[in-house]
């Protein structure tokens, strides 16, 4: 609990430096913000990024996303016409693999799944993980609590059937949130989307973390250049947080755009990302 106590505290900073960016506020000013010493504030933000807040900062900066959007360019059209799917990073070596649903698994609001999910933590907040049989189907934050996130699950399945249960996919799900690489190897997702939602979802597991990509971009790259609506529809849609990392994409013009699980998070995931991964590639 204390890691999400933590974020929580994280993302309100972050919510507050956003809304003052342009008076630049100190350490002190944030660190009073969130009702803690400079001090313990600089060491509570270094333990979760890796870095300090200083530093932490410039990856949040439209300059920075535009370099790193122009170097993540090529690299996803390139990945667009490789077979199979994985987003790999010095930091880990994650493969994801997506299976459709059929028509039958998903007709009627899922009346045939039988959906196991447990609640798991994460650096970004609590989560509830869903699987079926054949891997992960569902995963969000659950900022309002556990009862608040199995019935917004019960509702995306209003007809299947939902327990509480560990298994192997929500398991390895939970491995990856706990930072805890080590036998994570394949993560099999079993999606209920149309062939264009799963298309682009495909082309988003590409974009390894602490990279970043546009509307545009994930357009070209699954072949329709023109459809951008369509694919920040199938964005918006994507059922599975950070494994589908919806979050890295942004505007063309560097600026981070909306979040279905708040934008404070999202520029969290960004920054962390970066810290971790993008950072040290460069």
């Amino acid at each position: 609990m204390m890691m999400d106590y933590n974020f929580e505290r994280i993302a309100e900073a972050i919510r507050y430096i956003e809304s003052n960016r342009k008076r630049q506020p100190s350490l002190e000013d944030v660190a009073r913000h969130v009702c803690l010493s400079p001090f313990h504030f600089q060491r509570m933000f270094t333990a979760w990024a890796g870095i300090s807040p200083k530093r932490f900062l410039e990856y949040l900066n439209v300059e920075y996303a535009k370099r790193i959007l122009a170097q993540s360019r090529l690299s996803l059209l390139t990945a667009a016409n490789e077979v199979g799917l994985s987003s790999t990073s010095r930091l880990h070596d994650l493969f994801v693999h997506i299976e459709g649903m059929t028509p039958g698994e998903y007709r009627s609001g899922g009346a045939s799944l039988r959906l196991h999910y447990v609640l798991a933590h994460s650096p970004f907040g609590q989560t509830i993980i869903a699987s079926t049989a054949k891997g992960i189907s569902y995963i969000a934050f659950a900022d309002k609590g556990k009862e608040e996130a199995v019935a917004t699950l019960q509702r995306a399945f209003p007809l299947a059937t939902l327990s509480e249960q560990a298994d192997e996919h929500n398991s390895r799900a939970a491995g990856v949130f706990r930072l805890d690489w080590g036998n994570v190897g394949e993560v099999r997702l079993h999606l209920r989307g149309t062939n264009f939602q799963i298309k682009v979802w495909e082309s988003l597991v590409r974009v390894p973390a602490g990279r970043l990509t546009t509307y545009s971009q994930l357009a070209q790259a699954v072949g329709s250049p023109k459809a951008v609506r369509a694919v920040g529809s199938a964005v918006a849609g994507n059922p599975v947080a950070l494994l589908i990392p919806c979050h890295r994409v942004i505007r063309s013009t560097g600026g981070f755009g909306n979040y279905h699980w708040r934008p404070e998070r999202k520029a969290a995931i960004i920054g962390w990302e970066a810290a971790h991964c993008g950072a040290k590639e460069e």
